[in-house]
């Protein structure tokens, strides 16, 4: 039992699980932001097309039964395109938006990468300079590669292989 809990903590406290709880939480908090944009801002811009609002789009399949009092007895049974229109638009906000902000990321981190190559690089020649360091090796120009063969080229070699076997 011990080793199972000690197995469970090593799990839940690596890196990549906390990223992913903190990322789940700041993913629960963005979609609450941009559900509001949409129901908020959105959904009334679309609401002034003339088609009307997205809560007309819905199509009743069954009618409320409703008692003698006018009591509802049982809901009615609606098909809401406005609703599925409303989610199509916060997702695709949400997806536009998540890709922006990893676009920017991944940029940054390329350039960060490459000031920190150049920076080592940078290094390495003041230790070279100063003979800490044995000089680098400058890569060799290839020899001219031999060009390359053509299909019918490769066709003949193959032919006159097999014709060898042959006679064998």
């Amino acid at each position: 039992m011990k080793k199972l809990l000690k197995e469970f903590k090593d799990f839940i406290t690596r890196g990549n699980v906390l990223d992913l709880a903190v990322g789940m939480i700041i993913g629960a908090a963005f979609t609450a932001i941009i559900t509001a944009v949409v129901s908020g801002i959105l959904t009334p811009l679309i609401n002034m097309i003339p088609i009307g609002d997205t809560g007309s789009l819905q199509v009743v399949l069954k009618d409320p039964v409703v008692d003698a009092a006018g009591t509802v007895v049982k809901e009615a049974v609606i098909m809401d395109f406005g609703a599925v229109i409303s989610a199509v638009i916060t997702f695709l906000i949400t997806a536009l938006v998540l890709f922006s902000v990893i676009k920017v990321i991944s940029t940054a981190q390329k350039k960060a990468d490459e000031a920190k190559e150049k920076a080592k690089k940078a290094y390495e020649d003041k230790l070279i300079a100063e003979g800490k360091l044995p000089p680098r090796e400058e890569p060799k120009p290839e020899e001219a590669a031999a060009p390359k063969p053509t299909q019918e080229d490769l066709l003949t070699e193959i032919r006159d292989i097999l014709a060898a076997q042959n006679k064998k």
